[in-house]
């Protein structure tokens, strides 16, 4: 014999098992997101756990090693405070004879230390004030005394930088030259020599 099933007794079912099934519905849904949260944060964890440490700092290099005793030679070299003592004493010395120079002071090594230009010197006083004081310095001469001496090597004056006219002196040390000045556009080189020669005797005790 067929049974009809009772339609009502069906839907009273479903509804019952509908809160059932949303009740295990949120429960899943709220267990996937702790579990998402959880696995966040444990590849969080991880990940700073797993982050590459900072570089150790690389083993200490071994030290260069010292030149060895008497290697070495210490010469004495002119501060930029007398350099620029002198280059102004002799452009002072030109200003009180009314003659428009230029000054230059270089070092042991040729390089210029100071520079000065007066009011109204030419353009062409510029470079030969640092020839010569570049000259004074390689010989450890006034350069009015080298000029005689290219008649025995006329080939110095191609030495490049050098200016063999007058109005270049060493500036000594000991005996030893520490610097040059050079003086170029007064009318003579003795001129000019004597406005170097001012520069330098500024220096001495």
């Amino acid at each position: 014999m067929n049974q009809t099933a009772n339609p009502s007794s069906h839907r009273s079912s479903d509804r019952a098992a509908r809160p059932a099934a949303a009740r295990r519905g949120r429960l899943l849904a709220g267990t996937a997101a702790a579990v998402a949260l959880l696995g966040a944060g444990t590849f969080g964890a991880v990940s700073a756990v797993a982050a590459p440490a900072a570089p150790a700092a690389q083993a200490a290099r071994p030290a260069a090693p010292s030149v060895g005793k008497g290697l070495t030679r210490t010469t004495p070299h002119l501060t930029l405070a007398a350099a620029t003592q002198a280059a102004q004493a002799a452009l002072d010395a030109a200003k009180k004879a009314d003659r428009q120079v230029s000054v230059a002071v270089v070092d042991r090594n040729g390089s210029v230390l100071v520079q000065l230009r007066g009011d109204g010197a030419g353009p062409q006083s510029y470079e030969s004030a640092v020839r010569k004081a570049y000259t004074a310095v390689s010989w450890n001469a006034p350069t009015s005394e080298l000029v005689g001496r290219l008649d025995q090597a006329p080939t110095l004056k191609d030495i490049p930088g050098t200016l063999f006219l007058a109005g270049g002196a060493p500036v000594r040390a000991e005996g030893a030259p520490v610097a040059g000045i050079g003086v170029a556009g007064a009318p003579s080189g003795a001129l000019d020599e004597q406005f170097a020669e001012a520069g330098a005797r500024a220096l001495g005790k």
